[in-house]
């Protein structure tokens, strides 16, 4: 055949599939008869056989929801979806507790509410010309289960969450009038978790309807059911795998012609005769696809179509099939995509879509959100525990963009057992995959597989989750498999992902890198990933940075979900009056998140050998509590804060790295950095001519350089070479930004430092009185006219605010308070007390030193316009004004009251050291006039009592086991925010443990008070106990108390039968409410009178 002759065949093959396709297709969309099924009545009175009852019609595609139907949310919605009940329950959500007022404030509100059945009905008219064709119906999207009726008469149930439900109508439609019933049901038809974002309300909402292309399609009785295509790179062919159906009762005999196009150009074509038996056939066919044919990635995405014709006696049958040549593999912790290493840079998309609560399927909505995501340099979208239409595959194959699809399950939460126990969902899992590779394999852009997100089960779901992934691998060659996202690792999986190398871990709280190590860009996982030479790893949900809420945004909420969560948390900002703050606290934390987002990620780009990482997120999760994690809104709108191209130079294809082992310097030191290039970009740069450059606040070079290097290979990580700039002759204190930026292409990126003197007058002057307790000296100087610089102990703050450096890892209201409990500083730069200490008005990196040793004044009871020189961004969940530095007129003196230690080790803690010397030079200048007059008890009531374990200077003296970071001291240090644990990572020693305390001299104990770890985990709550009080550490004899606590975090109080005598107090753990053999201890006190 000559190619003149295969352009023209395969033009008309494509003009003979236009008219096929307009003829044999009958659109059902618009207004169906319509029932609620409140009392699961309809199968037992036989809705089916007749017009569903009343009146009500739909209008299709849509959602009943969307529609007005269903009720009006209240206390006793049965939502989808875990709920912290210990968190619903708190004081302040009482007025949303009430149906006449109901908001919840844990996720966006639908409108309208229904679980359960809902009936579809709609008469159709069978034409004349589909007598005796192969008529099936397309149910593109509905949720959940659909069971179809014609007629009267069931002939097909439906449960898949991820792919059209198609039910075979070709007995039961003749030509004429029939009546077509579907019943939708949005239970929960099978374990796959509540959370899952393919069926919760945290996310997508749980919706009841039938959404994209309704219709029947006919076909002749002879027909293509399935076109498959597995592309060979290395002889650039393409194997096309057909599955072909016959009702005819009889084998039949055609023609199978496939020919190739792209961008309506003929490339190649192939005709084959098949025997079709009388139960369909399964065949395959070759494709060569010539030497010119071009590859598929995310910078070229190359398409071709596949034009699929089957020609019997009984018609022609044409199907159409987009596909590329690319191939996916490893090599070593490489993904490789056409041979060459690429890197994930990837978010999450977890089916958040607040118009209309569910996904959208048009290829414009979701060509939109992947230019979205490639103007912030990413590439890659993670869906976790769901998988998006068709539309969304088209618009990635268009654009290049890669995905990683789940097969709809969470199988964690919801009193399910996970996965492998034998549960319906076992199988649901195979049956699911295999209908998202039928539906959606062909698409380049689906490139990774897994079967959901961090599944419970034995060992975490691996025994199950080895075979399926097995299964996989052998099934369909053209995706890597992994077993789950977060867990477990197998052997089995092509790539891991983990939770391991990222900044910051759930639980880790001020434990983690961000928050207990001073600011450094050295940090990688390069030892976490030899542990996996042959297997790749992806970094799992990286980020959680929270940012406060935008108020301004909840009036695009204009469909069914409604921002009730932001009307809350606009509420209780008001109560506090600081509503006219809310926009400063955006931007200030937003700062902050931005730069969290910004280590995390480059962490990740600068570990050698790295797969790639996923974010979550980078737009708001509005579930789980409310997770403003995003620097775009659920809108995919950018917030104000930070722009795509400022994103962008972090996270693109091609970064610039610089290896700094500090961020805080000296004037006698000198700055290194090692520069490297994360190139990841679509060639090698030849003659690539690096730039860097030292930058002052006023964008002002103060030192630059250049190198030349010859050529950087794509596909890894650079090095470039070192920076070393002596700091003596800059100006100090300063703020510095080095810049690095790559010749002619668009990658630039930066990093803010900070120099400060050697030394600086911190000695305090004769007219400023210090003091760290609010002594009555210290109140007489006061009264008498004097200056006092008020430095307290963090520990005597009476405060339930943990503070850290980071923003909010995901929200305390899911994660159980874990810290920090904040979101970073608010200041005014040219406030007269800052003037000699360099800031922005939002956290930067020096404020990591400050912050270190301080704590959270709660200044609610002062007066309203007293605003702090430094602010905290407090929680949206739990606003409160909170600040580090204040100033107020107390009687006739002057009081600056600073919560972070400008008292010690100043010699090496310079950051502290520049803000104690503007502090000090600003209370002995004519400025220094606070505007704000307090009384003394406002003063007092910033801090709390010593403690009466506290005030005898007792000491802990043994525990049988403790873990790192949580030593038996902390159980007796008055702070309720720090515990006691026993040990788990050198060992797990079980029941019973125990804590023993010198309470340093000889008094008589009424009774003692316990309070359980108050950071929302609930791991060594002590359930039975014995208590001892001796003269002897060494001989306890029996018990004074003996019994068992409840299993809740409140203060459990023991008092003895009549008071005892000793120096000695030893608790034994006896037993804990779970299986975990630990124990733990917020605060073990003395009972007190006033208890």
């Amino acid at each position: 055949m000559t190619h003149r002759s295969v352009i023209s065949w395969c033009i008309g093959l494509l003009m003979m599939s236009s008219a096929a396709g307009a003829s044999d297709s009958m659109d059902l969309s618009g207004t169906w008869r319509f029932a609620l099924d409140r009392e699961d009545q309809g199968l037992t009175q036989g809705w089916f056989r007749n017009d569903l009852p009343g009146e009500a019609t739909i209008e299709l595609p849509g959602s009943l929801q969307e529609r007005g139907y269903g009720d009006a949310p209240g206390p006793d919605t049965p939502w989808v979806g875990t709920i912290r009940h210990d968190e619903w329950g708190k004081p302040q959500y009482a007025p949303y507790r009430k149906a006449e007022n109901f908001k919840m404030p844990f996720w966006l509100q639908p409108e309208r509410y229904y679980k359960g059945a809902a009936w579809y009905q709609k008469a159709v008219a069978i034409p004349d010309t589909w007598q005796g064709r192969h008529i099936s119906l397309h149910l593109e999207r509905p949720h959940w289960q659909t069971t179809v009726w014609v007629d009267g008469r069931q002939v097909g149930v439906a449960d898949a969450l991820s792919v059209p439900h198609v039910h075979d109508l070709s007995d039961v439609l003749s030509p004429g009038r029939h009546v077509i019933t579907v019943c939708v049901d949005n239970r929960m038809m099978l374990d796959v978790g509540v959370n899952s974002h393919s069926v919760s309300d945290h996310t997508q909402s749980n919706w009841n309807g039938i959404v994209g292309r309704i219709a029947l399609q006919a076909a002749p009785p002879v027909w293509i059911e399935d076109v498959q295509v597995y592309p060979d790179l290395e002889t650039n062919s393409a194997r096309v795998c057909l599955d072909l159906g016959n009702r005819t009762g009889k084998s039949q005999t055609g023609q199978l012609r496939l020919a190739i196009t792209q961008g309506g150009h003929g490339v190649t074509s192939v005709e084959q005769d098949v025997t079709v038996g009388e139960y369909g056939r399964k065949t395959e066919m070759r494709i060569p696809l010539g030497s010119s044919v071009k590859t598929w990635d995310e910078f070229h995405p190359h398409l071709y179509s596949l034009n699929t014709q089957l020609i019997t006696e009984t018609g022609a049958h044409t199907q159409d099939t987009s596909f590329a040549l690319r191939e996916v593999g490893t090599e070593g912790t490489r993904i490789v995509l056409n041979g060459c290493p690429i890197f994930l840079r990837g978010t999450l998309e977890c089916c958040i879509f607040p118009k209309t609560g569910y996904p959208p399927t048009d290829v414009a909505s979701w060509e939109r959100i992947i230019r979205i995501c490639k103007a912030h340099g990413l590439n890659h979208i993670r869906f976790h525990s769901w998988c998006p239409p068709h539309a969304a595959f088209v618009a990635a194959d268009r654009l290049g963009f890669y995905f990683q699809v789940e097969c709809a399950a969470w199988a964690n939460y919801g009193g399910g057992q996970g996965i492998g126990n034998g549960k319906p969902v076992d199988q649901w899992l195979y049956d699911e995959a295999d209908r998202i590779l039928k539906a959606y394999g062909n698409h380049p852009s689906f490139l990774l597989l897994a079967h959901g997100n961090e599944p419970d089960g034995p060992q975490q779901g691996a025994v199950y989750l080895r075979k399926w992934v097995r299964h996989y691998q052998a099934k369909d060659s053209r995706r890597l498999v992994t077993s789950g996202s977060g867990w477990p690792l197998i052997e089995e999986s092509d790539y891991h992902v983990t939770p391991t190398p990222r900044i910051q871990a759930w639980g880790e709280q001020l434990q983690s890198r961000i928050n207990s190590k001073p600011p450094e860009t050295c940090t990688d996982y390069r030892d976490f990933v030899q542990r996996y030479p042959n297997q790749p790893v992806v970094s799992h949900e990286i980020g959680q940075w929270c940012v406060y809420p935008n108020f301004e945004e909840m009036e695009k909420y204009t469909g069914i979900l409604k921002a009730r969560n932001f009307e809350v948390f606009h509420d209780l900002l008001t109560q506090k009056h600081m509503a006219d703050q809310a926009r400063d606290f955006l931007m200030a934390s937003g700062k902050l998140q931005t730069l969290c987002y910004k280590e995390d990620i480059e962490s990740a780009l600068r570990t050698p050998g790295f797969g790639g990482f996923q974010l979550l997120d980078l737009h708001d999760f509005p579930g789980q509590g409310t997770a403003l994690v995003g620097v775009l809104d659920p809108f995919w709108d950018s917030k104000p804060y930070v722009t795509p191209e400022q994103y962008r130079a972090f996270s693109g294809p091609i970064v610039p790295l610089a290896r700094m082992k500090q961020r805080i310097f000296t004037s006698n030191q000198i700055l290194s950095a090692e520069v490297e290039i994360s190139h990841f970009g679509p060639t090698d740069l030849e003659s690539a001519e690096i730039l860097w450059r030292l930058l002052d606040l006023e964008g002002r070079t103060v030192r630059h350089s250049t190198w030349k290097r010859g050529n950087i290979m794509a596909g890894g990580l650079r090095e470039i070479g070192l920076i070393r700039i002596p700091l003596a002759d800059l100006t100090a204190p300063a703020q510095y930004t080095l810049e690095i930026s790559v010749g002619e292409t668009e990658a630039r990126n930066s990093w803010d430092i900070w120099v400060y003197p050697e030394s600086v007058e911190t000695r305090l002057p004769d007219d400023i009185l210090l003091a760290t307790e609010l002594r009555e000296e210290v109140v007489s100087a006061l009264h008498d006219g004097a200056k006092v610089l008020l430095v307290p102990d963090a520990r005597r703050v009476r405060t339930d605010v943990t503070l850290g450096f980071s923003s909010i890892f995901w929200n305390t209201a899911w994660t159980g308070g874990q810290a920090p409990h904040t979101l970073g500083i608010l200041c005014d730069p040219a406030h007269p007390a800052l003037n000699a200490f360099p800031t922005e008005y939002h956290s930067n990196w020096q404020w990591w030193e400050p912050l270190q040793e301080a704590a959270a004044l709660e200044m609610d009871h002062l007066p309203r316009k007293l605003r702090p020189i430094v602010q905290i961004v407090p929680d949206w969940f739990a606003p409160k004004r909170l600040g580090l530095i204040f100033e107020a007129r107390v009687g006739r003196g002057s009081l600056v009251v600073c919560s972070i230690n400008i008292l010690d080790d100043l010699d090496k803690r310079p950051v502290v050291r520049q803000l104690r010397h503007s502090l000090l030079r600003y209370m002995r200048s004519e400025k220094f006039k606070p505007a704000y007059e307090i009384d003394i008890e406002g003063v007092h009531r910033l801090f709390r009592e010593p403690s009466p374990m506290e005030r005898l200077g007792a000491q802990v003296i043994h525990v049988d086991s403790f873990e790192t970071n949580y030593e038996g001291s902390l159980a007796i240090d008055g702070n309720p925010k720090t515990f006691w644990h026993t040990g788990w990572t050198q060992g797990k020693p079980g029941h019973p443990h125990e804590i023993q305390i010198d309470l340093r001299d000889r008094i008589e104990l009424e009774g003692i008070t316990c309070l359980p770890r108050q950071d929302g985990n609930g791991n060594g709550r002590i359930a039975a106990y014995a208590i001892y009080v001796s003269d002897s550490s060494q001989d306890w004899g029996a018990p004074v108390a003996e019994g068992r606590f409840t299993p809740d975090v409140s203060l459990k109080q023991v008092r003895f039968g009549k008071p005892v005598q000793g120096r000695y107090l030893r608790l034994v753990a006896k037993k804990g409410f779970g299986n975990d053999g630990f124990a733990s201890l917020a605060e073990l006190d003395l009972l007190e009178e006033s208890h």
